[in-house]
């Protein structure tokens, strides 16, 4: 049993020494969400001496997955792990690939009559947050294309009835997790037809480019601004108008303030005698002067 660690501790040594210059280096990208099988070896299960993925990860962890006599040996906990396809070739697996995953694989396997030695440089490829849209700026028109947060940078060009058009304006910004986003300003000419030019994005996620056709989403013109003014004023001159009208009805309403202790003066009301009596007296008369004249 020790001359076989001793044996094995041996050949790690000379292959450590050797993986400079046997080492081959590899750069691959995958979607973000993918499963991703890395290789190391055409060498089949029976054939394996031992396999080691030693793992350095972007966020400087570093972890290794090993199989060695039949004994499987796991520091990454991650959901990794050493499987065999159904010709018995041995890969590692990694689930729902994403940015986390991201660094440089090494790998070293033996095998009866001979070793194998990768460096594979895995990265996440995930496609940007797209959009565009016009605006007024010192009264001249500018067309906005913006690539958000996709890895790696997305590209952004501008067409304009089938024909290309050249950009000066054009910016990317890369954060510290590798993601970048793009934008692309464009001043338009006066009097260029908007609804015939679109925005062409590209990126590595995609089987086929990205068009967009400019829309009002942010920016706002003039005009607009002009009937939000005029719909808060008349909404105003509204409650202006109800307000004024509720208090002219609570004044009319109101009662009149008199006084309590003084009693509303007496008008003058002619007494009016009975009929009877005032046919009675103008009888009367009538006989006084009949007898007068006789």
């Amino acid at each position: 049993m020790g001359h076989m660690m001793w044996i094995y501790a041996v050949v790690i040594f000379v292959l450590s020494e050797a993986r400079s210059m046997d080492t081959a280096v590899r750069h691959l990208d995958f979607n973000q969400g993918s499963e991703v099988n890395l290789t190391c070896s055409n060498k089949t299960w029976n054939e394996m001496l031992f396999v080691i993925w030693d793992i350095q990860f972007q966020t400087k962890k570093e972890c290794r997955i090993s199989f060695n006599n039949g004994t499987n040996d796991d520091s990454c906990n991650d959901g990794k792990s050493l499987r065999n396809t159904s010709s018995a070739l041995s890969y590692l697996h990694i689930p729902n690939f994403s940015d986390t995953d991201e660094g440089r694989y090494e790998c070293e396997s033996v095998y009866t009559g001979g070793n194998d030695n990768h460096a594979i440089h895995v990265a996440i490829i995930v496609p940007p947050h797209i959009s565009a849209w016009l605006y007024h700026k010192d009264n001249k028109m500018v067309a906005v294309c913006k690539a958000k947060r996709g890895k790696p940078a997305a590209n952004i060009s501008w067409s304009h009835m089938g024909n290309k058009l050249s950009v000066k304006n054009y910016s990317v910004e890369n954060y510290s997790d590798g993601f970048f986003t793009v934008e692309s300003h464009l001043e338009l000419p006066e009097g260029m037809d908007t609804e015939n030019l679109s925005c062409v994005i590209r990126h590595p996620n995609w089987t086929r480019e990205r068009i967009l056709v400019l829309k009002l989403e942010k920016g706002y013109f003039p005009w607009l601004y002009v009937l939000i003014v005029v719909v808060i004023i008349v909404i105003l001159a509204g409650f202006l108008f109800l307000a004024r009208k509720k208090i002219i009805t609570l004044r009319r309403c109101q009662p009149s303030d008199t006084s309590p202790s003084k009693s509303p003066p007496a008008e003058d009301v002619e007494e009016v005698e009975p009929y009877a009596s005032y046919v009675q007296r103008v009888n009367s008369i009538y006989n006084s002067s009949a007898d007068f004249f006789t």
